[in-house]
């Protein structure tokens, strides 16, 4: 039975709807939240030292007496901090007690991130400790959760040490696997997680929990593929003289690539099994001419088609080009999204389910229990990281063993793609259409600023737009990055007020987030400042330049997925990657993404770089939302687990006994399976 978090000391009625926004509803869920990263306490260096961008500790004598401002919404205080090597100026926000706690000549150990900002460099809420306290610290590691607002880190913090209290994990893995692959027992391991007691200990920890999610996923792909084996290819579907007519038609080439993903998918909708294939295809490969014509092909021989998008942008940019492209050949092509009114729903389902309708696109609104089809021969699913195993296998049950595409422009090193694909055909799409432009990349720091946003004003003076990508949506005091509403304060004060600025962030309701978009589609908005919201869903061949602040926050593979949606038109677009630190291994790393285009080159390079194990700092988001897993960096555990799954399945385990968290449902996990 699932205990509350409310039944937790400490956790009221607030605090409960906070945690309810993370999806922790229950003591379970609440210790399977994983800190996203560690404070370290490093050895203390000279002020000389320093650099903008990397967190250190300084030992340091108070140099001026502590100065407390009072402003229209907070109190500040700030001071003079100075060794044998030089001085630095250091602020607090809202700690108006500092005045009677600090004073001038005292010694005290300062740690933070030291960042220039107003003409200098300055550390921004640094914590101090005496020495001796220091000497402790610097054996420990302080988890920092994902939170949202409202949330603080201490309050998670005390929340998970009263869930231990109460709660036990069971052990689920056969003993011979945690023996074979040296593995943490599982209550131990999220102990350690959550409460490190030293280095080892927290990466045998990691290990452990980094496999749980992997060896779940499989898991869960082999429950759905037990139920998709032996399924026989019930609707014949040829590539005749119409469709060979229609490509020559088309106003442009198809690529080479393009051709042999339409041989591989001919010869599955002609074969004996029924086709199970994913097409992977860097950004702006042209996947969806590929999906236009194979669904074409399907509607000729009689029978229906659908495409499953994640987001209703998607959805309606699909549904437009569908249309101009089909339509004129008597194609009925319609479109069913969230957001669809409730009387044309309820059309659309009843000429779904007659026939009436050949090719319906939407989002998961169309594997709503309510919409049936008549013949459903033929599924797709775009971006099918999007989507969990569960939906997935909704979709396919929309019909009787019907063929099924994935498509994913998710650059995956091949290595890794045998492992996660492997219930899959893989087609691969690595060419760009002849008219493509490359896109033009930088790489600099915060000081080219200023020479971006004056880019930026010349490229829409010419008429063209602009994306500004920031990594969060309000500013945090602990964490200086970019944020979208402050940033977009600062653009509307520097820009004239003919350049129109919008702001779009996932916290946003659907309408407004789709009318946003919309806007920016028809250039109503010259500058959309946003959050990753964008990465997936948006298709505006006028958007020439693509700026991302704190860049090195991003893993590789996202900001390749970010950087495709600009060059998406005639004229010469541009990526610029504005990094926050000049650390020296995060401006290699995005050397990679500065020179080249190639997402499936990017991928390869970044495994090579990162290696398997990276364990400590700021996880890359990558190919799949796993919650401590990188598929790049952890591409060593997939392996095993892997592994380990093939073990259990010769032994004739029972993979139902897996216990699936409907927490990780957004981890790509099947629920209730």
């Amino acid at each position: 039975m699932e205990i509350s978090v409310r039944e937790l000391k400490g956790i009221g009625e607030k605090t409960e709807k906070l945690l309810n926004r993370l999806n922790i509803k229950s003591v379970r869920q609440l210790v399977h939240h994983y800190p996203r990263c560690y404070i370290t306490y490093p050895n203390p260096i000279n002020i000389s030292e320093i650099r903008s961008g990397q967190r250190c500790s300084v030992e340091a004598i108070i140099a001026s007496p502590i100065h407390l401002t009072s402003g229209r919404k907070s109190k500040t205080c700030t001071c003079l901090i100075a060794d044998e090597s030089g001085q630095l100026f250091v602020r607090w926000f809202n700690m108006p007690y500092l005045r009677s706690s600090l004073h001038q000549g005292e010694t005290w150990v300062f740690t933070g991130t030291p960042m220039f900002k107003e003409g200098r460099l300055m550390m921004e809420q640094p914590e101090f400790s005496k020495r001796e306290k220091y000497k402790t610290q610097m054996e420990t590691f302080q988890p920092v959760y994902p939170l949202t607002a409202g949330l603080s880190n201490k309050t998670l913090r005390k929340a998970q040490t009263e869930a231990f209290r109460i709660h036990q994990e069971e052990e689920y893995l056969p003993q011979e696997i945690l023996s074979y692959y040296d593995l943490a027992g599982e209550e131990t391991a999220l102990k350690e997680i959550h409460f490190p007691t030293g280095p080892e200990k927290l990466m045998e920890a990691k290990k452990r929990i980094i496999f749980d999610e992997f060896f779940r996923f499989f898991c869960s792909l082999e429950l759905v593929k037990n139920r998709e084996e032996q399924a026989l290819n019930e609707y014949i579907i040829p590539f005749g003289p119409p469709i060979e007519k229609f490509v020559s038609a088309l106003p442009f080439p198809l690529t080479g690539a393009q051709k042999n993903a339409l041989m591989d998918i001919r010869n599955d909708f002609s074969g004996t099994m029924a086709m199970n294939r994913l097409l992977q295809g860097d950004v702006g490969s042209g996947k969806t001419i590929v999906a236009v014509i194979s669904m074409y092909a399907v509607v000729l021989a009689g029978f229906q088609a659908a495409l499953m998008v994640p987001t209703e942008v998607l959805a309606r940019q699909h549904y437009d080009t569908f249309c101009k492209m089909l339509s004129p050949f008597g194609i009925r092509i319609s479109l069913l999204t969230g957001s669809t009114k409730a009387k044309e729903k309820k059309m659309v389902r009843q000429a779904c389910e007659t026939g009436e309708i050949d090719i319906l696109i939407g989002t998961h609104a169309i594997i709503q229990d309510n919409v049936v089809f008549k013949n459903l021969a033929y599924i797709i699913t775009d971006e099918q990281h999007r989507f969990g195993v569960k939906q997935r296998d909704a979709f396919m049950r929309k019909g009787r063993n019907p063929h099924v595409l994935v498509m994913s422009a998710t650059p995956i090193p091949r290595t890794l793609g045998i492992i996660l694909y492997r219930d899959l055909d893989v087609s691969i799409m690595n060419e760009m259409p002849a008219a493509r432009l490359p896109v033009k990349n930088s790489v600099v720091g915060t000081s080219y600023r200023p020479a971006a946003w004056n880019f930026i004003r010349k490229q829409v003076a010419l008429g063209h737009q602009a994306y500004v990508i920031c990594p969060m949506i309000e500013e945090n005091e602990e964490l200086d990055l970019e944020n979208v509403k402050e940033y977009s304060r600062m653009l509307s004060q520097t820009f004239p007020s003919s350049i129109r600025i919008e702001v779009l962030n996932g916290k946003m309701n659907t309408a407004r987030k789709n009318e946003i978009m919309e806007s920016f589609s028809r250039n109503e908005i010259q500058i959309l400042v946003s959050t990753t919201v964008v990465e997936v869903g948006i298709d505006v061949p006028n958007a020439t330049v693509m700026l991302i602040e704190n860049a090195e926050r991003f893993g590789l593979a996202q900001l390749h997925q970010l950087r495709g949606r600009v060059g998406r038109g005639k004229d010469q677009s541009y990526c610029i990657f504005l990094s926050g630190t000049d650390n020296e291994e995060s401006m290699k790393r995005l050397s990679i993404i500065g020179h080249s285009n190639d997402g499936f080159e990017i991928a390869n390079e970044d495994l090579k770089m990162r290696g398997p194990g990276e364990f400590f700092g700021t996880r890359q988001s990558g190919t799949m939302n796993f919650a401590l897993g990188d598929i790049y960096s952890n591409a060593d555990i997939l392996k095993m687990a892997s592994e380990a799954v093939d073990i259990l399945k010769k032994e004739g385990y029972d993979f139902r006994k897996i216990p699936l968290y409907s927490l990780e449902e957004e981890l790509n996990f099947a629920k209730d399976i």
